[in-house]
């Protein structure tokens, strides 16, 4: 009570941001997201970086005053027009601040960049990247992807969110209705570059429609498999003794081919930043198991035969649990 309006609007202010950042944290975490730095843009003017990179602009000649208002040389860089950075009532525009954030990230000597920006920011990408070359800097380091819009559905209906009447579905409200599981699963089911319908209903069902679930089980089903050989006492062998050319069948083939795509996938996955290309794979590899379990018995009468099989479906089993750990999505057991 003995502080003035002024102290006692910044303590607020303070609070709440450590509050509110503290919830956005606790539910990232829990969301299987975690971030080595949090950078705060306060920071930019408290260290004084936003005067330190439009000085570093005007003393390379790449800013100008005119109209009473400080410009950005943009065009010199493929930019349609130049940018202000400064308007004439001496405010920054979004740029400014912007521009100093990608500098001081520049210098922490980092050889790619990847910035994340929602699909309204894609005119923004020409302007950041000629600053950042305005500055000196190399703008093929920095990468920018445009994600586009998530719309929820529920009882076959688009569910409704408005920024006016503050009504809107959190992310821990998503956790708690349908699993961090499917969010994380269909949420990169997409390319970033496509919408998503994210139907909430598909997502909790438990159904070979509802494609997490229909891969999780078939890891499930392996470990099902292993457990039913450990309880009638067959006794594997190691990988060395097995003779893996009793595998002849086409529907093990198939599973042989599409196991051994693997290492190509994720490299196209992040040679091209499309993690969805991974959870494409491992459908297309659940599916395929899915088919070989129906058509063929495990455990036979021949146990050279059974080993193979063996050898197989824990082939499969490690290539769906390692897809699922990339994209943060867990591998039941049992189901």
């Amino acid at each position: 009570m003995s502080m003035d309006a002024t102290q006692r609007a910044a303590f607020f202010r303070t609070y709440g941001l450590e509050k509110e950042l503290g919830k956005i944290k606790r539910d990232l975490g829990r969301f299987r997201v975690h971030f080595d730095e949090w950078f705060s843009e306060t920071s930019l003017y408290e260290n004084k970086l936003v005067e330190a990179s439009l000085q570093e602009l005007r003393d390379k000649g790449q800013a100008y005053d005119q109209d009473g208002a400080t410009w950005l040389r943009t065009t010199d860089y493929g930019d349609d027009k130049d940018r202000v950075l400064v308007k004439n009532d001496g405010t920054y525009t979004y740029l400014t601040p912007d521009i100093a954030y990608h500098r001081d990230k520049y210098a922490r000597g980092y050889d790619r960049m990847i910035n994340i920006w929602g699909a309204d920011h894609h005119g923004y990408i020409p302007r950041m990247k000629a600053a950042m070359e305005a500055i000196g800097n190399d703008p093929a380091k920095l990468i920018v992807l445009i994600a586009q819009m998530v719309s929820l559905f529920q009882n076959g209906e688009k569910v409704k969110m408005s920024k006016r009447t503050g009504k809107a579905v959190t992310m821990e409200d998503l956790m708690e209705e349908v699993g961090i599981d499917a969010i994380r699963y269909f949420f990169t089911m997409r390319s970033m570059d496509s919408h998503l319908d994210f139907d909430m209903d598909l997502a909790i069902s438990t159904s070979n429609e509802n494609p997490v679930f229909y891969v999780q089980y078939a890891h499930a089903r392996i470990c099902s498999i292993y457990r039913q050989a450990e309880e009638q006492g067959v006794k594997l062998l190691t990988l060395s003794e097995i003779d893996l050319s009793l595998l002849t069948t086409e529907h093990e083939y198939d599973l042989l081919r599409k196991i051994g795509q693997l290492p190509e996938e994720i490299a196209l996955a992040a040679t091209n930043y499309a993690p969805h290309r991974m959870i494409r794979y491992v459908y297309e590899v659940a599916s395929l198991f899915h088919s070989y379990y129906k058509a063929e018995r495990v455990i036979t009468e021949d146990a050279a035969q059974t080993q193979a099989r063996f050898a197989l479906l824990g082939a499969v089993r490690t290539v769906i649990a390692n897809v699922l750990k990339i994209v943060g999505v867990t591998s039941p057991e049992k189901m």
